[in-house]
């Protein structure tokens, strides 16, 4: 499965590309570090003409150029992509994020743990839940 990831926190990054080390399931992890080249990458413009389409998104809220919401607006407002889930995953434990980001479509809104084995199994929940349970579209 090809996991695009959106985040601009390198240690997020990298918390993440170890917590996906640890699932059964391998995944190919591609990660932008803005919003503006989120939607470039799944455009498939400028360096990502050749990039690979992902299967899933993980969505950080607080990004520079273009936030998380407005990506996630795009995003589900844009026939090509809309059936992509999108894992809202963000540091953010607001009332309001989470109505925005449900009212936006989001598939998941989870926060991120700080411990590093919480985050962990959040993860493997992802994993079981979204590649074992879940029947996606195009599978």
């Amino acid at each position: 499965m090809q996991i695009l990831l959106i985040e601009d926190n390198i240690g997020d990054i990298r918390l993440t590309e170890e917590a996906l080390k640890e699932v059964p399931n391998k995944h190919q992890l591609h990660v932008v570090k803005d919003g503006e080249e989120a939607l470039k990458y799944l455009r498939a413009e400028g360096n990502y003409i050749e990039r690979i389409y992902p299967d899933m998104i993980f969505l950080d809220l607080n990004l520079p150029r273009k936030d998380g919401r407005e990506v996630l607006a795009e995003i589900k407002n844009d026939e090509q992509f809309r059936r992509i889930p999108v894992i809202v995953l963000t540091t953010s434990e607001a009332q309001v994020d989470i109505e925005i980001c449900y009212n936006l479509h989001a598939n998941c809104f989870i926060t991120k743990p700080v411990d590093i084995n919480e985050y962990i199994d959040v993860i493997k929940g992802i994993d079981d839940f979204w590649f074992k349970i879940v029947k996606l579209a195009g599978s």
